[in-house]
This record gives C-alpha cells, sequence and structure tokens, in this order.
C-alpha cells in the first residue's frame, strides 16, 4: 500500500470532465477547441490541494485565504482556454532548461530532474536552476487562479524514512524560492513522496535518475 506523505495534507483523486467544442478563447479571441480532452482523469498522485477538496471547513478556510489574498476562481467554462494559454507560456519560457511541461486533462506538470535542481543528497537549490524557478514564478504570477502541488521524490536507493525526509525538504526548497520571487503562499502545497511514486525502475541507474526529481502540478482553482 502507497505510504502517505509526512506533511502531506489528504489528496484526492479527482476525474475532471472538459466538453471538446468550438467556441471563442476569451484570452486570445480566436475560435479554437480546448486541449483538455473530454473525461481526463487526474491520477492520484496529482490528487487536490489542501483544503480544496477535503473536509468543508478547511475548504472554507482555504477559500478565505484565497479571497484575502485576493485570488478568485476560475468559471467551469472557462478552464479548459485558462490552462491553454498557461501552458504555452510554460513551454515558451521553459524551452532548453531541461524542464518538461506534460498535459493532464486541465492540469499541468512540470517535471524536473534533479541533476538539475539538486546535487546528490542536497535539498540545497543549484544557484544555477533558480532562473528557471524565476521564470515558473513569471507565469504562475500572471495565472494567480492557479494551485501549484510541490512534490518531492527519491529513488529507492537507502532508507525509505531518509527518502521521505529529503523529498519534503527539496519540495519545501523549491516552494520557497517560488514564494521569494513572489508565487502567494497560500497558492502553494508542499508534499514528499519519497521513492512512493516512481516513474522508472528503479533497477536501473538511469531509472533512479528519473525518479530523483520534484515536480510542479498546476491546477486551476475553479468555481
Amino acid at each position: 500500500m502507497k505510504k502517505t506523505p509526512l506533511f502531506s495534507a489528504a489528496f484526492l483523486a479527482v476525474a475532471l470532465t472538459a466538453t471538446g467544442c468550438s467556441t471563442v478563447n476569451p484570452y486570445t479571441g480566436e475560435s479554437q477547441t480546448s486541449k483538455a480532452g473530454a473525461g481526463a482523469a487526474i491520477g492520484a498522485g496529482v490528487g487536490a490541494l489542501v483544503g480544496i477538496a477535503t473536509s468543508s471547513s478547511s475548504k472554507e478556510r482555504k477559500k478565505r485565504a484565497l479571497a484575502g489574498a485576493g485570488i478568485g476562481a476560475v468559471a467551469g467554462t472557462g478552464v479548459g482556454y485558462y490552462m491553454d494559454v498557461q501552458e504555452a507560456k510554460l513551454r515558451e519560457e521553459l524551452q532548453g532548461t531541461g524542464v518538461s511541461v506534460t498535459r493532464d486533462g486541465d492540469n499541468i506538470i512540470l517535471n524536473m530532474p534533479g541533476n538539475i535542481t539538486f546535487d546528490s543528497d542536497s535539498y540545497t537549490v543549484q544557484s544555477n536552476f533558480k532562473p528557471v524557478l524565476s521564470s515558473v514564478s513569471k507565469v504562475l504570477k500572471e495565472y494567480k487562479s492557479t494551485m501549484i502541488q510541490v512534490a518531492g521524490h527519491t529513488d529507492s536507493t537507502g532508507q525509505e524514512k531518509y527518502n521521505m525526509l529529503l523529498s519534503q525538504q527539496r519540495a519545501q526548497s523549491v516552494g520557497n524560492i517560488l514564494a521569494e520571487y513572489g508565487v502567494e503562499q497560500v497558492r502553494l502545497d508542499l508534499v514528499g513522496f519519497g521513492p512512493n511514486s516512481p516513474i522508472a525502475s528503479n533497477s536501473t541507474p538511469e531509472g533512479r535518475a528519473q525518479n530523483r526529481r520534484v515536480e510542479l502540478t498546476l491546477i486551476p482553482y475553479t468555481k
């Protein structure tokens, strides 16, 4: 059974549904069809953000905090296009950086490999990677109705307890820098998965390298 991260809130696997129809993009004025696929399933590793889909009381607290920060929700009919434009800007900003941009329904996943973010066995972000986080922050500050899950991951080498802690510290380090660059802390959810969410086999050096990563999952805050 997959273990719950030590300082994560409860996450909810959700399925977002978007109807692919031609209409006017409210952000560009062009007639087009949203990339968000109908019935796109969002995996459990993505989950909903702290307070957004947990108990009713925490949900209300989160909404009040977002409102206090001047952050409003995106109307359901405009979510797909809102994320389309944000995705395009992120791809432009992150071209050639080593960070991959993946679309999952209405969510966007930024995969930041460990070899370009941290030194081995360290949770200090490499100085030459900070401009990349600055570029990400530039887009995130423009699209304020986007919540951000910052998730740290490790390979399976070493003790799991240590790997859990390291993954949490790495998520915290990235979250701290995003906040320093002006992303509101209320929009950030920091979680460490340790070795429990691999994207490749841990039986090879290449696979372990892929599993050592930080992922940013961008989730639209909807009404």
